[in-house]
C-alpha cells in the first residue's frame, strides 16, 4: 500500500513554528477546529524529524479518537502504552493526536515531560487542552500553536498538487471563495453540493463530539437556531441579548446565560472566534460591542448556500484569519464614533486595515476613516474591486488576493 504521507502537502507557516519548538522542553499544543489539518501536521513533523537524523523508532504516534482507542481507555493505560514504546535512557518524540479525550491526560504528559524528559506535541479540537488543569500541572511548560484551515497561499498549493502546473489566480480566489479553506474541500474534485455536505458532516460532528458529550443542552433545537443566528451575522455586532430577541420573537426562549454558555461552547469547539473592540482614544480593550468570525466560510455556507450578495462579510471573516495567521493580535477599532474594521498589533507592530467588496466612486468615503488616525503605522483598504489600487493619503488600496498572498 502507499504511503500516505508521501502525498503530504506541506504548510511551512506551522512547521516553521514547531520546528523551533524541537528538543525545547515544553509541550507543544496544535488546537483548532476538527479536520483543519492538524494531523497531518503532525505527519509532517515526524517527517521533519526523521529528515534531522532521528530514527523512526525514537518516534511514537498516537492517536485517540474514540475510533481508535478501546472503550474505557483511561490514563493509565496511555501512559503504560506509551511506557512501553519508550527506550529507556534515550530521546523520545511524542506525537500525540486528538489527546482530549483522554481525561486527565495532562498528568501523564507532566510525567513524560518531568520524569522521562521526552520531546511532548498534542493536538486537539477542544480548548479544554487549555483548561486550568494543564495551567496546574504545565505551568510555564507548554505553547500553544493555533492551527486554521487553509490559507490562500496554502488553499493554492493544495489546488497545484490535484490538477498540477499553473492556475489563474482570479479563478483559484473565487473557488477559495465559495468553498472556504478546509483541506479536504481543497485537495479534491467537488462540485458545490457535496462540498457543503462534506463541510456540514464536519460541523456535526463538532457539534457532537465537542459540545453535545460535554455539556447538556436543554434543548437541541434552540441551540441549533441561537447556532444559526449567530452564524448569519457573522461580522456583525450583537449581543446575548440580541438573541434572546430574535428567539422571542420567533416564540422561543432562552436566558442570557444560556446564550452565553453556548458562545463559550463554541467557542471552545473553535467554531467561532471572539474579536474584541480596541479603543483607539484610551487605548483599552473594551468588553462591549464583539463580533465573532467563523473558523472557516464554509460553515456559512453549508447552512445557508453560497450568495455573492452577503459576500462582503465573509471577506472580513478572510481578513480576520490572514492577520490572526500572521500572529497579529486582532481587534475592531473604536475611534470616537468611528469603526476600523480591524486594528491589528504585534509586539510594537501595528497595522489598520478597512475591507470592502467594491470601492464606490468617490473612494475617499472608504478611507476617511483610516485618514482620522492621527499616527504613521500602514493603514489599508482591501478590496474585490479589480480597478481598485493605489494610495490616498498615505491609505494604500489593495486587492483581495494581493493581501492575502502577502504582497503588500
Amino acid at each position: 500500500m502507499a504511503d500516505p504521507r508521501k502525498n503530504l502537502i506541506a504548510r511551512p507557516l506551522y512547521l516553521e513554528v514547531i520546528k523551533a519548538y524541537i528538543d525545547v522542553p515544553v509541550v507543544k499544543i496544535l488546537a483548532g477546529i476538527r479536520r483543519c489539518g492538524k494531523s497531518s501536521i503532525l505527519q509532517m513533523l515526524k517527517q521533519e524529524l526523521i529528515a534531522k537524523g532521528i530514527m523512526s523508532e525514537a518516534i511514537i504516534t498516537r492517536r485517540y479518537t474514540s475510533l481508535d482507542i478501546p472503550e474505557n481507555f483511561s490514563a493509565r493505560d496511555m501512559y503504560d502504552d506509551l511506557k512501553k514504546g519508550m527506550r529507556a535512557g534515550e530521546k523520545c518524540y511524542l506525537l500525540l493526536d486528538e489527546l482530549q479525550e483522554i481525561e486527565g491526560w495532562e498528568k501523564v504528559v507532566d510525567s513524560l515531560l518531568e520524569d522521562d524528559g521526552a520531546d511532548i506535541y498534542v493536538t486537539g479540537s477542544n480548548s479544554k487542552l487549555m483548561s486550568s488543569e494543564i495551567s496546574t500541572y504545565l505551568s510555564g511548560r507548554y505553547v500553544l500553536i493555533p492551527v486554521y484551515t487553509l490559507s490562500f497561499a496554502e488553499f493554492i498549493e493544495f489546488r497545484k498538487g490535484r490538477k498540477g502546473g499553473e492556475l489563474d489566480e482570479r479563478e483559484l480566489l473565487a473557488d477559495y471563495l465559495r468553498f472556504g479553506g478546509f483541506p479536504i474541500i481543497a485537495a479534491g474534485d467537488f462540485d458545490e453540493r457535496t462540498a457543503y455536505q462534506i463541510v456540514e458532516g464536519i460541523y456535526t460532528s463538532v457539534i457532537t463530539n465537542d459540545i453535545a458529550r460535554r455539556h447538556t443542552i436543554p434543548s437541541q433545537e434552540l441551540f441549533d437556531r441561537t447556532v444559526r443566528f449567530i452564524v448569519q451575522n457573522v461580522g456583525k455586532t450583537f449581543s446575548t441579548n440580541t438573541i434572546v430577541n430574535f428567539l422571542k420573537n420567533e416564540r422561543r426562549a432562552l436566558s442570557v446565560e444560556t446564550i452565553y454558555n453556548y458562545l463559550i461552547w463554541l467557542e471552545k469547539a473553535f467554531v467561532i472566534y471572539r474579536c474584541q473592540r480596541y479603543d483607539l482614544q484610551g487605548k483599552s480593550i473594551l468588553k462591549t460591542q464583539e463580533k465573532f468570525y467563523l473558523a472557516d466560510p464554509s460553515l456559512k455556507y453549508c447552512m445557508f448556500g453560497f450568495n455573492p450578495v452577503g459576500l462582503a462579510a465573509m471577506l472580513e471573516n478572510l481578513v480576520y484569519f490572514e492577520l490572526r495567521r500572521r500572529g497579529y493580535d486582532v481587534y475592531i477599532g473604536k475611534l470616537g464614533t468611528r469603526e476600523i474594521d480591524f486594528v491589528a498589533m504585534k509586539r510594537g507592530e501595528r497595522i489598520y486595515v478597512q475591507v470592502c467588496r467594491n470601492l464606490p466612486e468617490d473612494s475617499d468615503r472608504e478611507v476617511v476613516n483610516l485618514l482620522a488616525i492621527n499616527d504613521h503605522y500602514p493603514k489599508y483598504v482591501v478590496t474585490l474591486d479589480d480597478l481598485a489600487s493605489g494610495n490616498i493619503e498615505g491609505v494604500q488600496i489593495v486587492h483581495l488576493r494581493d493581501f492575502l498572498l502577502g504582497r503588500v
